[in-house]
């Protein structure tokens, strides 16, 4: 059984995927959950296997800033922070960040 809820990073700039990041989750003003993306870009726990998410509004933050100081690279978004909605917690979501330095998107992936 896998989390609940999945992240990654792809650098579309580069077209690889972001390593090293930092991303916690948030119900609410409280963090439920955070991970550091693997050398793939991803987050395969923010919540423990099996675990459920509750119907409501979450936030995933990414701390992008760290990233890309390492790359030697001056990103305009420090961080980004996604919001979204869960209405049937028995659903996986998988929840995307496509980063560049100067701009991002995100979709609800599969």
């Amino acid at each position: 059984m896998r989390s609940p809820l999945t992240t990654h990073i792809l650098d579309t700039a580069r077209g690889a995927p972001a390593s090293g990041v930092q991303v916690s989750l948030f119900a609410g003003t409280e963090e439920i959950g955070a991970g550091t993306t693997d050398a793939d870009g991803r987050i395969g726990e923010l919540l423990p296997a099996g675990s459920t998410l509750a119907p409501g509004v979450y936030r995933l933050h990414f701390r992008v800033e760290d990233y890309w100081r390492r790359r030697g690279e001056s990103g305009f978004f420090p961080s980004v922070d996604v919001t979204f909605r869960v209405e049937d917690g028995a659903q996986h979501y998988h929840v995307p960040l496509l980063l560049s330095p100067y701009g991002f998107s995100t979709y609800r992936g599969s």
